[in-house]
């Protein structure tokens, strides 16, 4: 991976997609990939090598958990770095999340220095002043 990174944003909203972008903007080295969806993710992910999804729970089409499950599937992607972002901290999606062997979690709302500190184990984010 070097020091750069590539992300792949996972969302249904196009502006929850360009706020994540921002933030992740802070981090040099970092490229996002967006998707509207799991279903879109899935594709892209077919055609794309990313280094880290983070991917909104509920979506249209394709959930995230969905997602999770098909990427943890695939031999390829079976050790992906996956974080499920979700407005809610239920403990039974947490659980469903846990046995599709979920890398981490984020709650919305979020900051970017909480965004930082989740993918921080994952990936290679060098310092950067926060916008």
């Amino acid at each position: 991976m070097g020091n750069s990174a590539r992300i792949l944003v996972v969302d249904d909203s196009k502006v929850m997609r360009g706020i994540i972008r921002k933030m992740l903007a802070a981090f040099p080295g970092v490229s996002v990939l967006e998707a509207r969806d799991g279903k879109d993710a899935w594709e892209l992910l077919q055609v794309e090598t990313v280094d880290l999804i983070l991917s909104d729970w509920n979506m249209p089409r394709m959930k995230g958990i969905d997602l999770l499950r098909q990427v943890r599937s695939h031999a390829d992607m079976s050790e992906l770095p996956f974080v499920m972002v979700t407005a809610e901290a239920r403990e039974d999606n947490h659980a469903e999340a846990d046995t599709a062997r979920v890398s981490s979690y984020l709650t919305k709302p979020f900051t970017s220095e909480t965004l930082r500190r989740v993918l921080a184990p994952f990936l290679p984010l060098d310092e950067a002043t926060p916008p």
